[in-house]
């Protein structure tokens, strides 16, 4: 008997429904609850509030993610997003690893993860980092490895 988990995906067209999903997804006792990006900052925020308030766990798919961060002309970097969502109040996050479907260069990876962990960030390159940044007491995120990675690819 290996304990195993799920986290359920909320996402759906309106908070209502979401919120509906989440009070459904703890009602069956889990604890980490699922959040596809594309529903939106401020929507991702209101799910980090409800979360906070309901002692759950938010994981933030990236589904949508390469639409906007792989363009390199018109699109932005996932260091933002992993910005934005530490702001939001998301607890773990598909960060990217060095092999596989979400697969980067590694110094750039560590650059999301720094983004990610660290409460203060010196300026850093080759990681992406361009000016010190203090994030002094807020939360961390968990980045996560995702598309079937496990430990001994790492």
């Amino acid at each position: 008997g290996e304990v195993k988990g799920h986290y359920m995906n909320v996402t759906s067209a309106t908070m209502e429904e979401m919120y509906e999903r989440a009070e459904f997804a703890k009602q069956l006792g889990t604890v980490i609850i699922m959040i596809d990006l594309v529903i939106g900052y401020t929507a991702i925020q209101s799910m980090g509030i409800w979360a906070r308030k309901n002692d759950m766990i938010l994981h933030l798919h990236r589904a949508g993610n390469s639409t906007y961060s792989r363009q390199k002309n018109h699109g932005m970097n996932f260091r933002v997003i992993c910005k934005w969502m530490r702001m939001a109040g998301v607890d773990h996050i598909h960060a990217g690893t060095v092999v596989g479907k979400l697969e980067g260069d590694p110094l750039m990876i560590r650059g999301f993860y720094n983004t990610l962990l660290l409460t203060h960030l010196d300026e850093n390159l080759p990681q992406g980092i361009f000016f010190e940044q203090d994030w002094a007491s807020l939360r961390k995120v968990t980045p996560v490895a995702s598309g079937g990675i496990h430990c001994g690819q790492m």
